[in-house]
């Protein structure tokens, strides 16, 4: 597998990212995770605009997911006609909140452009990979994803905070791609997001090859989550960028 990181910021765009948006090819079939405020654009320099096989939303806050509204402009207003619905996985109401976010009738809303599926905790088939799905711990519905193909995998933390479902999730996986949003001593929230060092303290537990932090936020220090992370998790650690690629 490729992973492409499109965009890494959490909360809001930085000067340097989109938030969050990770492509993952395999046996030219191309997955999305998240598509944030700001990804769209940065996707189109990885990929053509109609290349994608299939979108997954971790959960319906707008650094995850408020993309998809242009997305539905690019598509449903393409000069050679609509594409075929595109699968779309996410939480319970997505196809209700993407409408009315873009301000449009929930009925059909956007269902004539994406093929809208709700995710539930379990395993299922995207393409050519394998996609395992666990409820992970923020406020809203919120998915961790675990992505298989080949005898390879990474991991996908979603927005969590600390979370054991989490870790079974990403036991004895290749790459572990962590939020990181918080600084420890600083923010002091419960079940919102991870800090550095609880991030490398669930990639110990979880036995992870890699531990890739991501959605840090233009506010927070991000050398100062990498240190707290490294200080907690032996294996390699770094920081995603935007634009980073990974072969997994």
């Amino acid at each position: 597998m490729k992973l492409t990181v499109v965009g890494c910021s959490g909360s809001f765009p930085s000067p340097e990212s989109a938030c969050s948006s990770y492509l993952v090819e395999a046996d030219g079939f191309r997955l999305v995770l998240d598509l944030g405020n700001g990804a769209l654009g940065a996707l189109q320099s990885h990929i053509g605009l109609y290349d994608v096989d299939a979108i997954a939303l971790s959960h319906l806050h707008a650094d995850h997911c408020i993309d998809l509204c242009g997305y539905w402009v690019a598509r449903n207003y393409r000069l050679e006609g609509v594409p075929a619905p595109l699968p779309v996985y996410g939480p319970a109401d997505t196809p209700g909140r993407m409408a009315r976010a873009y301000d449009m009738p929930e009925a059909p809303g956007m269902t004539e452009v994406f093929d809208f599926r709700t995710l539930r905790p379990g395993t299922i088939e995207i393409g050519p990979l394998t996609v395992t799905v666990a409820r992970v711990n923020h406020p809203v519905e919120t998915f961790a994803f675990r992505v298989e193909h080949d005898g390879r995998s990474l991991v996908y933390s979603g927005d969590t905070g600390e979370s054991p479902e989490l870790v079974e999730l990403a036991r004895d996986c290749d790459l572990f791609l962590c939020e990181a949003a918080y600084t420890d001593g600083k923010e002091t929230y419960r079940a919102i997001h991870l800090n550095g060092r609880e991030a490398g303290e669930h990639a110990a537990a979880a036995r992870a090859r890699r531990l890739v932090l991501t959605h840090i936020p233009p506010w927070t220090d991000p050398q100062r989550n990498l240190r707290d992370a490294e200080a907690a998790f032996e294996g390699p650690v770094e920081l995603a960028k935007a634009g980073a690629v990974y072969e997994v």
